[in-house]
């Protein structure tokens, strides 16, 4: 899968994409990680992608010409994207469905503003707005790594154990289950005897019940689009 990141500053994503489980990803050939630097479409001797507001008001904006240079580009490639990205607070927020859909395609472009963004009319240019969250950074650089990390996972041969995201958080509608190691004590705290037996049955229940019951309590939300059984409306019930 490709991932093509236009920014105004590829020094901060670098070191992020080259350790790790991306780095080697990148190294075995199951990702290819292209990041550009805007100010190659600046056309002046400063380099210089911003201009103040129209109108007024505090900020810098990216001037919609870099932006539409950017897309050109990457849209002109032999192999072009499936979808052009912009990270914005005003985009659709990004979850675990999302990131599946994104994990189907071959190869993504996203974009990362700085300063008050991008010029409005980049918005016209671009497939889709993604939004991390409901608060505001200093720039898409942050967004646009969790979005590569969240869809990369997704991708066959990527993490060790293929079981690792299929488990996951919100991959089955719920928070995950605790999960322990050694010490068996620490402090009066004690692994729970159940995942001691070896019976896979029960402790397969025990994780189940600890997921819904850890989402009733932290992300209540979640349970009103979680696919429940009837042993699970049980479990809620009765706890």
């Amino acid at each position: 899968m490709i991932f093509t990141l236009y920014t105004l500053f590829p020094q901060l994503i670098s070191p992020w994409t080259e350790e790790a489980l991306l780095g080697r990803a990148v190294e075995r050939g199951l990702l290819e990680l292209r990041v550009r630097d805007l100010r190659t479409f600046a056309g002046n001797r400063s380099n210089r992608v911003d201009d103040t507001c129209y109108g007024g008001g505090a900020g810098m904006v990216v001037r919609v010409d870099i932006a539409a240079a950017a897309i050109d580009e990457v849209r002109a490639e032999a192999e072009p994207p499936d979808e052009v990205i912009l990270l914005s607070p005003a985009g659709t927020p990004l979850d675990q469905r999302l990131a599946e859909r994104f994990a189907q395609a071959r190869h993504l472009c996203l974009l990362a503003g700085r300063y008050e963004g991008f010029d409005a009319r980049v918005e016209a240019l671009v497939d889709r707005e993604v939004s991390l969250g409901d608060y505001v950074l200093m720039g898409g650089e942050v967004a646009a790594l969790a979005l590569i990390e969240t869809t990369a996972r997704l991708l066959p041969g990527v993490l060790g154990d293929e079981r690792s995201h299929q488990e996951d958080s919100f991959t089955t509608g719920l928070l995950d289950h605790p999960m322990y190691t050694r010490p068996l004590e620490h402090r009066g705290a004690r692994v729970p005897e159940v995942l001691l037996t070896g019976h896979h049955a029960n402790i397969a229940r025990w994780r189940r019940d600890q997921a819904l019951l850890r989402t009733r309590e932290r992300r209540p939300d979640l349970l009103d689009r979680a696919e429940l059984d009837d042993d699970d409306r049980a479990t809620l019930a009765n706890t």
